[in-house]
């Protein structure tokens, strides 16, 4: 077959194509770049907030928003955008969101306003959800054999982790050298080759019968996602408020409202998908019954949740404890980034040997151990054992994530791999707010608990400066700079104190947590036989 051809449920791809071609292999190359483009976009922004407050005179409050926006509309049009690919085609979503993308960063990069700005960051999120989905789903139907889906799959995870790796040097490195507006203008050059060379190389796919469009679900799928994201985010930011849980609670409701809608759609579309008139449900909720599919998005999210959660932390104690700066904090986690991307690319031969789930099962396992390294260990002295139980955490987690990837594409019919892949990405992004957010908070709240600030901080610190120390590790380290030399160490030496004890007692939760997903993912996917 072609690659100009287009892959549907009812041909059989892999009875086709024996042996991909040299042409598949560069177009999942092309595939790369928006790979790149929405890790680095992910990470990149936040080393230019403090030029844009000065450029723009942002406030506080726009300054979350800059950043909110964008993962905030992204997992809430993931699913939708998903479901569109299967139907007008993932090839050409793929398309229309670089394009989008590419203008759209254009236009931020010279925001003459924080208002203008967050509006571009909300389009960012728009064309950024058209592009993760079509990827991964176009990978499923470029690759329909197991073993080479297998690997494509990790070197598209390879790609996620290079670009999460490569956000954090080139936002500091960009802003030094040009100005805040040179980290979003970077989007143009990265995606210019996919769009150059991927009509000419990249398979279009499509469900044949997908039915018509339901807007309503659209709407409802936004309905779900940006309130939860919004009140995971909020608990994260300001602990356990009202209005993060009433947030939660609303898209929670609309959740059960759109899966309901979910099944009355495919119960309809069944009995009238052969005129294809019919309008077919957007989500696909039925995957979920399937055990393997199902753990295998838990799989999936606790081992975003183990990572995001393990760099809050880290991140904290470089730059506030141990006085690194951004940019030399996002070098020192580079080793332990590139074994994600290296145990991605070894998985892919050993499970030919040893069976998926107790691949997945074995880097979950990994992770737990990573953070047994830091509940049980003395890292009072130094990052030297943080950064050794992030390389641990972080080749458990590049084994994890490849294999449960691959399970969850291979566990879908390929004319809904669109919707899978949706659903894989909203995953994602799920357990990296729950990483941050739930660890976080019990981080925090740890932190205030076993604070114990020296007598005589209280006369000779500025008004305020005391309860910021009480709340957070960079409010003490600032009211420490306030400070005589004798009290300033002495205020350094209890935040560190209460600190490492927050971080002693969230990594012991998060060990019992991933503890309990390396259980369950080697009970449910033992079934899954060996690769071929």
């Amino acid at each position: 077959m072609g690659t100009t051809s287009t892959t549907t449920a009812t041909s059989n791809p892999a009875a086709t194509r024996p042996q991909a071609p040299w042409r598949d292999w560069v177009a999942l190359a092309l595939l790369m770049f928006p790979v790149l483009l929405v890790a680095v976009d992910n990470t990149a922004l936040t080393f230019a907030l403090p030029a844009i407050a000065r450029s723009l005179s942002a406030s506080g409050v726009q300054l979350l928003w800059i950043i909110d926006a964008y993962p905030l509309v992204l997992a809430g049009l993931l699913v939708a955008m998903g479901s569109l690919g299967d139907r007008i085609g993932r090839r050409r979503l793929l398309f229309v969101g670089s394009a989008g993308f590419a203008v759209a960063s254009a236009a931020t990069a010279f925001a003459p306003s924080a208002e203008w700005l967050i509006a571009g960051r909300a389009g960012l999120g728009l064309f950024g959800a058209m592009l993760m989905p079509s990827t991964l789903s176009l990978i499923r139907n470029i690759f329909p054999q197991p073993n080479r889906r297998r690997l494509a799959v990790a070197i598209w995870a390879a790609g996620f982790s290079g670009g999460a790796a490569l956000g954090p040097i080139a936002g500091g490195w960009l802003v030094e050298h040009f100005w805040w507006g040179a980290v979003l203008l970077v989007a143009v050059p990265i995606i210019l080759p996919l769009l150059l060379l991927g009509p000419a190389l990249i398979p279009e796919s499509r469900d044949p019968k997908p039915g018509r469009v339901d807007v309503p679900s659209i709407i409802l799928s936004l309905l779900v996602m940006v309130p939860v994201v919004y009140g995971i985010k909020a608990l994260a930011t300001h602990g356990p408020a009202p209005e993060a849980f009433a947030s939660i609670g609303v898209g929670l409701l609309m959740g059960y409202v759109f899966i309901r809608r979910q099944r009355n759609l495919a119960e309809g579309h069944s009995t009238a998908r052969a005129t294809g008139h019919s309008t077919a449900p957007m989500l696909d909720v039925s995957l979920f019954g399937n055990r393997i599919f199902s753990t295998a998005i838990i799989a999936n999210v606790l081992a975003l949740f183990s990572f995001n959660g393990f760099i809050l932390f880290l991140a904290q104690h470089l730059q506030l404890l141990e006085g690194q700066s951004p940019s030399a904090s996002g070098v020192a986690m580079v080793p332990a980034l590139i074994a994600t991307v290296v145990a991605g690319l070894l998985v892919v031969p050993l499970v030919r040997k040893v069976r998926p789930g107790f691949v997945v099962a074995g880097g979950l396992l990994l992770s737990a151990a990573g953070y047994f390294m830091v509940a049980f260990g003395d890292h009072s002295h130094g990052p030297s054992l943080l950064l050794a139980a992030l390389m641990v955490l972080c080749l458990g987690v590049g084994a994890a994530e490849t294999i449960s990837n691959d399970l969850i594409l291979g566990a879908a019919p390929a004319d809904k791999s669109g919707a899978a892949a949706a659903i894989s990405e909203t995953g994602y992004e799920v357990g990296s707010l729950l990483g941050t957010a739930i660890l976080g908070s019990i981080l925090t709240a740890s932190y205030q608990g076993n604070l114990r600030l020296p007598a005589g901080v209280s006369e000779l610190a500025p008004a305020g400066a005391t309860s910021q120390a009480g709340e957070t590790l960079a409010g003490a380290v600032e009211l420490a700079g306030m400070l005589p030399a004798p009290l300033a160490e002495s205020v350094t030496a209890a935040a560190r104190t209460a600190f490492d004890s927050g971080v002693h007692i969230t990594a012991a939760i998060a060990l019992v947590l991933m503890s309990g997903a390396c259980v369950l993912a080697a009970i449910v996917l033992r079934t899954v036989p060996k690769a071929k």
